[in-house]
């Protein structure tokens, strides 16, 4: 198959090497052009990918910030025809989706929401790895939910990446669990680290603050914007475990060993229910 790749920073450089790797052909374009070259001559991808070459491919992942990916689609879409199947990989979908669907059924393409639920702490082509998805999650959202045989067709396309499960969801149920699983984890590690101590750590650290402190070292630009296209369900989530720290310091600051235990249990039973 032909893979086109929109954005060759590290979730869109790891696409190209994944479908580099198990022999298919890749194109790829990055707003700095420089980048393009450079993945061109590291053999990342095979070429670039443009107007005039985008229709011929089987799966366009689009690998930029919402905003930019909605500017990109409006001003692709006449292009991309009917063949390819274009899926974005944001951290937020319904605004993206919304404006994604609708200019995909004016231009006569096929849209799919996605998100990849792999990455590290680092950005850039250089950073890319061929084997990030191998037996990760990968959310989509398609245009409906009735339609087996496109289902059926991503799953296919999406095969070279290796993911280990693909759920299908709608916007909506997406950003919600997003807002809890990913986004609230970033804020509360980044927050963590403001700590003073954090200066002082080295010698008196272990396994449980690097588990905490992994994804403070962020792109900030790119979480602020998702922070704020999910603003309404992510403060929810920022309201609920403010009142749940609020419970712990409470109890600590009473001295209530009572209390405190409960807590602590009440946190231990819930971490069990929900692993299984």
């Amino acid at each position: 198959m032909t893979a086109g790749i929109v954005g060759l920073g590290l979730i869109g450089g790891s696409f190209a090497k994944a479908y580099r790797q198990k022999g298919h052909r890749v194109l790829g374009w990055n707003r700095t052009g420089s980048v393009t070259e450079y993945a061109i001559m590291s053999g990342a991808i095979d070429g670039e990918l443009t107007r005039d070459n985008i229709s011929s491919c089987d799966i366009v992942l689009v690998s930029l910030y919402p905003e930019a990916t909605i500017s990109w689609l409006r001003d692709m879409g006449g292009y991309i025809g009917s063949r390819p199947i274009v899926i974005d990989c944001c951290g937020t979908k319904r605004r993206v989706c919304a404006e994604a669907f609708r200019i995909a059924r004016e231009c006569g393409f096929t849209f799919i929401g996605g998100h990849p639920m792999a990455g590290t702490q680092y950005s850039g082509l250089k950073h890319a790895r061929a084997n990030m998805y191998e037996r990760a999650p990968m959310v989509i959202v398609p245009p409906s939910f009735d339609d087996i045989e496109l289902l059926s067709r991503v799953k296919e396309l999406l095969s070279p990446a290796g993911f280990g499960r693909i759920t299908v969801t709608t916007a909506e149920k997406h950003d919600a669990m997003i807002a809890f699983t990913s986004q609230l984890a970033h804020v509360v590690s980044n927050a963590y680290v403001k700590s003073p101590s954090a200066l002082s750590h080295k010698g008196f650290s272990a396994g449980s603050y690097k588990d905490l402190t992994r994804v403070a070292w962020l792109n900030a630009g790119m979480w602020a914007e998702l922070f704020l296209e999910n603003s309404d369900y992510l403060e929810k989530e920022l309201d609920i475990i403010i009142s749940n720290l609020s419970e712990y310091r409470s109890a600590i600051h009473d001295g209530d060993k009572d209390r405190l235990t409960q807590l602590l249990e009440d946190g231990k039973r819930l971490k069990e229910e929900i692993d299984g």
